[in-house]
């Protein structure tokens, strides 16, 4: 079995801290020119397409600009800075947790993504520290969901990700959540949760169906209020796609501020800040792969639903 060849690197630079896109023309692919076959692959006008190249952004593998009319040749590498979409500011910080050589861990807020998806690009972790810091070459070892506040760790040297990587593939770092949500003094904790989570590709939620367990997810209470939410502490084994909402949700105790759990609600508008899913990563344990040593880090920040609870309920009004 032929192995493919790595993609050469890329000979544009970043753009404050994105990567430019990289399509390598397949076999059998349309079109008869680079042109035609972009038409057809970006999904979008052919003005569009026509203006990039008449703006000389669209390069070859020496950097550069393609004519519209450059042959289609199968395997051919070509590069380009896409239009970023408008984005509003997510205006909390990140916090620098610790950094050396070899990781870097911050303290995400909620609301910004870990790395560019969709239409989050610039506002994201990665993209904001490889433009901040100055350290293009950065990665991500894990992705935290936009809306979930806490520790994320990135890997400063490429040639060091797959190790970091592996850690999380293996299950050998120890997380551990926290959430406010319901109390319910009539359910037994802890408990672990298992259930097979299943999310389709394009559907918002996740759902627990029949069969094998894929997902399992340590329940407990940290503490409560006569009148008002409980304070859990979340340990999972797994790592489902939104499992720790599933879970919660599943026990009748859906996390605040959760907008798809236990019910889809109506996207707030752009720029609402005020209620946050109250889901935080809190610890982050591993053995650095690299260096061997044993690293603890705790988040430092707070949930606003328990910390102050009656603002909380205030701004959903």
């Amino acid at each position: 079995m032929r192995r493919r060849r790595p993609a050469p690197p890329p000979p544009l630079p970043q753009r404050d801290g994105v990567d430019p896109v990289r399509v390598r023309l397949p076999a059998g692919g349309q079109g008869a020119t680079v042109r035609e076959h972009l038409v057809q692959r970006l999904s979008t006008t052919p003005g569009a397409v026509d203006r990039m190249f008449t703006e000389g952004r669209i390069v070859g593998v020496d950097g550069h600009p393609l004519a519209p009319d450059t042959p289609y040749e199968p395997g051919l590498h070509l590069w380009f800075h896409r239009d970023l979409p408008e984005e509003v500011p997510v205006p909390f910080p990140l916090e620098i947790v610790h950094r050396d050589d070899h990781i870097l861990v911050v303290d995400k807020p909620h609301f910004l993504a870990t790395t560019p998806r969709g239409s989050h690009i610039t506002q994201t972790a990665l993209t904001r520290l490889r433009h901040e810091l100055g350290i293009p070459e950065l990665g991500a070892a894990h992705r935290l969901d936009r809306l979930t506040a806490g520790l994320v760790l990135f890997i400063v040297r490429p040639k060091e990700r797959g190790a970091y990587q592996t850690l999380f593939r293996d299950r050998l770092v120890r997380k551990e959540y926290e959430a406010v949500a319901p109390y319910d003094p009539a359910l037994a904790l802890p408990r672990t949760v298992r259930s097979r989570i299943v999310k389709e590709r394009g559907v918002l939620t996740a759902e627990e169906v029949e069969g094998e367990p894929n997902a399992e997810t340590l329940v407990d209470i940290a503490a409560h209020r006569a009148d008002g939410p409980a304070r859990y502490r979340l340990v999972p084994g797994t790592g489902q796609t939104h499992q720790l909402r599933v879970h919660m949700n599943a026990l009748g105790l859906p996390i605040l501020g959760d907008p798809l759990y236990p019910e889809v609600t109506p996207p707030v508008p752009a720029g609402d800040f005020r209620r946050p899913l109250q889901l935080l990563a809190r610890r982050l344990e591993f053995t650095d792969p690299v260096t061997g040593v044993e690293h603890r880090f705790v988040s430092r920040r707070e949930l606003a639903a328990w910390t102050s609870y009656d603002d909380w309920a205030a701004a959903a009004q």
